[in-house]
């Protein structure tokens, strides 16, 4: 690493696991927290492309309070959320959403409790 002249540029989401020799070689070190409420309702609302129908019933500001998750991990479930509706009418509405949280808590090794679902979790 010493060696190398460049620009590097490395992300990782597990900074805690990784050994302080090689730390200390890295000149900067920029820390991204979680997006606030007020931050993920905004990528709730901006994530879907215009050619994708989605139900007038999505409750993005109830998923936005709720999941304290990462920007990635909405894109994760838009994505999802959007191949669960294709499959099954074309019409993105919140079982699919539910559907794509419960998966995407799943690939993240999280617990998606009922209590995190509020009135939704009848969803899952």
């Amino acid at each position: 690493m010493e060696e190398y002249d460049g620009v590097a540029i490395l992300t990782t989401n597990l900074q805690n696991n990784m050994d302080e020799a090689f730390l200390r070689r890295l000149r900067f070190i920029v820390e991204f927290a979680l997006p606030q409420a007020d931050e993920r309702r905004r990528i709730w609302q901006q994530i879907w492309p215009t050619h994708v129908p989605r139900s007038p019933n999505l409750d993005l500001d109830f998923l936005a309070e709720r999941l304290d998750i990462p920007g990635a991990a909405i894109r994760n479930i838009a994505l999802k959320a959007a191949y669960f509706a294709a499959s099954d009418g074309g019409v993105v509405a919140m079982p699919h959403l539910i559907k794509a949280v419960r998966r995407e808590y799943q690939k993240m090794g999280k617990l998606l409790m009922a209590d995190d679902l509020g009135h939704y979790a009848d969803l899952l």
